[in-house]
């Protein structure tokens, strides 16, 4: 049976390319494996679509359900991260660069995760550990990853890895300007004219158990906050909405990656608790929180503090 390779739900360009990558090095070690994503391509964010087309990558294919295939996880290790099935599927392998989920096994499997600012840093190694060459194109999706995954290096996650991997992955995809290559990818992952405000929302969304409450946090990187001031109520409905689907809060990150701060607009049903988690009192629904750049390492663990994770 070939190994199912596949992201989490609304998957970012790290999500889409270590699928990629990992089904690559599964071949090149002599196992089957396929790449695949939680959504259709038509469905796929600007920035993936602009990094596919560039290097010339295809995208992967559509998995909606896991169960009864053999699944290697990439860029996440949680059950309510993955698509239908996964609780009932095969669980092979873990490559991430996130907190350890609740997905299980019933025997030892192939587990990696780093503290690293993307995954595409660790399927690096991974790579180079066992011997087999990177392609060219799959080099450039991972390098790619990288930068967007440490905002060109100014996100906290960044770590010398990744501008070890990145100084690498540069010369074999045939890239001599990665900042050239990360405004190309910002210019398309910040493109907001014409999209509903929900797609906006979906962009790069993840929901999170805490302590058996449901929180969602998605988070849009904007060259500048005003490129959102024309379509903001929509997006703060959107969250309204999102977070009336069953969920205790939902949070969204509206990121100046130039001024390298958040403005966090919050809908919640305990306001004074995210007012705590984040050291800031909202102002009509949102708090600017200067220097905040990674939901991961910045958001995520401040609510888990408050909800007692």
């Amino acid at each position: 049976m070939a190994i199912s390779v596949v992201g989490h739900a609304n998957p970012d360009t790290d999500s889409v390319t270590s699928a990629i990558a990992l089904a690559a090095l599964l071949n090149g070690q002599g196992q089957e494996a396929k790449a695949y994503m939680q959504i259709a391509e038509a469905d796929l964010n600007p920035e993936s679509t602009t990094v596919l087309k560039r290097f010339g990558l295809k995208a992967p294919e559509f998995l909606n359900d896991a169960a009864g295939k053999e699944i290697a996880l990439v860029d996440f290790s949680d059950l309510a991260q993955g698509p239908a099935g996964l609780d009932s599927a095969k669980v092979v392998a873990v490559v991430d660069h996130h907190k350890i989920g609740d997905v299980t096994t019933n025997s030892p499997i192939l587990f990696r995760a780093e503290p690293v600012g993307c995954t595409g840093t660790v399927l690096n190694k991974m790579f180079k550990e066992a011997g087999v060459a990177i392609p060219k194109d799959v080099a450039g999706g991972m390098l790619s990853a990288i930068l967007s995954d440490t905002v060109n290096f100014k996100s906290p996650t960044c770590t010398e890895d990744d501008k070890v991997a990145v100084a690498g992955l540069k010369v074999i995809a045939g890239v001599e300007d990665t900042d050239e290559l990360f405004m190309q990818m910002l210019k398309a992952k910040s493109a907001v004219d014409g999209v509903p405000a929900k797609d906006l929302l979906f962009r790069d969304y993840k929901d999170f158990d805490m302590n058996g409450k449901k929180i969602g946090v998605g988070q849009l990187e904007l060259a500048s906050l005003d490129q959102i001031a024309a379509c903001r109520e929509d997006l703060v409905k959107a969250v309204k909405e999102v977070k009336a689907d069953g969920r205790h809060t939902v949070l969204l990150m509206l990121t100046d990656v130039v001024k390298e701060g958040t403005d966090l607009v919050v809908i919640s049903d305990d306001v004074a608790l995210i007012e705590k988690a984040f050291g800031c009192k909202l102002v009509d629904g949102s708090m600017w929180i200067d220097g905040m750049m990674s939901r991961k390492k910045q958001t995520v663990p401040n609510l888990q503090d408050v909800f007692g994770c």
